[in-house]
């Protein structure tokens, strides 16, 4: 979290700076990052004026012609380099990540940091692959060819929970493309973001291609809406809450801007009467608990068959003792007022029949940690059935079939990710055809995020696509050209 300061910082705080047009920067204000492990500033960081920002997009502008003309194979060669830089700080990159939002061993060094990493080699050597069409057009005497060229300047606004992640897709698939662009990090995770940038600038990534700035919470509307409105930048891609959605892509309509949504998610796992026990529940801890619950895929929301629901809960409640037994510390939530709208949440369900699935639920722990939390008895107008809660909390419901299990699926407003738990492969796959979502995972949770699937929802989770083939067309326009033989 963040507190805003505009004195000057001590030399031996940790500073943040921008990254504009290749050069580390200080900014006229500043704000502080507040570590979720000691309540206390790590470092303190630039905030980026709406002045820094335009700064930014003229230095993208300047360098989108040289870049867009570099050969495919040098482009390839340079993020292939990035990725190698990252790789060889990964302890550290993920140290930044543990500091900044608290996140765990586990999630930082073994899941996000790496996954950034191979996200970023596999969009490299697809570099290659990007070319155009030559179709037979009607008219005798004519022909045609269809070229895939690069956009200009790409404005991405990134999170907080995954940060190498959504920074690697972000910038490394706008740059693949041909384009320059600007990383807007978030105001809790700003370190890892300039990380991102640093190992670029490192590989030798020219200036002003890869741009990176940050700024406080109450900056950040003025500073967006001074990039969005340059003619410079062709396109914006987002990744976050589904109610900043709206608003960006609101401007961005207002400005005929493109733009990529990845919104947020209200995921359900689905446990059919045949599932494998042993396989649901631990793809449903997984898929709930997994960096604190702090992924837009993680799974909220069980609906389990009722002939299985008694062994289920069972099973699951062994789950969590063992969870509990362990000398693991709670999961920790990136900062207090995250954890408060989660109580809010356990304790409307409870009060309204809701239960814990194991022991009692208790709300005397300080700071922002917070054991894993199942609840039965969900009910479909329960806030905690509705509303993402962005936490190491699930709910369940019992349902009496498998259409009913993917009505319920269904009735959210989001449709990002989903699973399936069944031993009739044919089934499943029937299933998921039925189930609106842009993912759905038969026999895993609901949890699956790599370089060769695309990545992106439905409904208010959002449209387009991060990853693979459809990814780096994201970045890419169309322009078709005929001529006379």
């Amino acid at each position: 979290m963040a507190s805003q300061t505009t004195e000057s910082q001590n030399d031996t705080t940790p500073y943040v700076p921008l990254i504009i047009n290749g050069k580390e920067e200080r900014a006229a204000s500043s704000f502080d990052v507040i570590s979720p492990y000691t309540n206390e500033p790590c470092w303190s960081t630039a905030s980026a004026s709406p002045e820094d920002a335009i700064r930014a997009v003229e230095a993208a502008d300047a360098a989108f012609p040289a870049w867009s003309q570099t050969k495919p194979t040098v482009r390839r060669d340079l993020l292939l380099k990035a990725a190698d830089i990252l790789e060889s700080r990964l302890e550290e990159c993920a140290g930044y990540m543990r500091t900044e939002m608290g996140a765990d061993v586990g999630a930082s060094q073994f899941f996000v940091v790496p996954l950034a990493i191979r996200m970023l080699r596999e969009v490299a050597g697809r570099i290659t692959s990007i070319c155009g069409s030559v179709p037979v057009v009607e008219e005798e005497g004519q022909s045609a060819i269809v070229y895939k060229e690069a956009m200009g300047v790409i404005l991405g606004i990134v999170p907080w929970n995954a940060p190498y992640v959504f920074g690697i897709r972000s910038a490394a698939c706008a740059l693949a493309a041909g384009n320059t662009t600007i990383l807007k990090s978030s105001e809790l995770t700003p370190r890892c973001y300039w990380a991102i940038g640093r190992a670029f600038e490192d590989a030798g990534l020219p200036a002003g291609c890869l741009n990176v700035v940050s700024c406080r919470p109450q900056d950040a509307a003025a500073v967006f809406n001074a990039m969005v409105e340059h003619p410079a930048v062709r396109k914006v891609n987002f990744t976050g809450s589904t109610a900043v959605g709206r608003k960006i892509a609101a401007v961005c309509g207002q400005n005929l801007k493109p733009c990529l949504m990845e919104l947020g998610g209200k995921n359900s796992s689905i446990v059919c009467a045949d599932a494998n026990l042993e396989t649901a529940v631990k793809g449903v801890l997984a898929g709930s608990f997994l960096n604190s619950g702090q992924i837009c895929m993680a799974t909220d929301r069980i609906i389990v068959h009722s002939s299985i629901a008694p062994a289920f809960t069972d099973a699951l409640k062994k789950g969590l003792i063992a969870a509990a037994d362990s000398k693991s510390l709670p999961p920790t939530l990136v900062n207090a007022a995250s954890k408060a709208r989660v109580e809010g949440l356990i304790s409307e369900a409870v009060s309204s029949g809701a239960n814990k699935i194991q022991g009692s639920y208790d709300q005397t722990n300080s700071g922002v940690r917070m054991a894993p939390v199942i609840l039965e008895g969900a009910k479909e107008d329960m806030r905690v059935w509705q509303e993402e809660s962005f936490a190491s909390l699930a709910a369940c419901m019992v349902v009496d079939s498998d259409e009913e299990a993917i009505r319920i699926a269904n009735s959210s407003g989001y449709g990002l990710s989903a699973s399936v738990f069944t031993e009739d492969l044919r089934k499943g796959l029937a299933m998921a055809k039925k189930i609106q979502s842009g993912a759905v995972h038969i026999n895993s949770m609901s949890i699956h995020d790599e370089p060769v699937l695309p990545h992106g929802g439905v409904k208010n989770s959002g449209w387009g696509r991060f990853n693979a083939a459809e990814g780096l067309s994201e970045f890419l326009v169309t322009k078709s050209v005929t001529w006379m033989d």
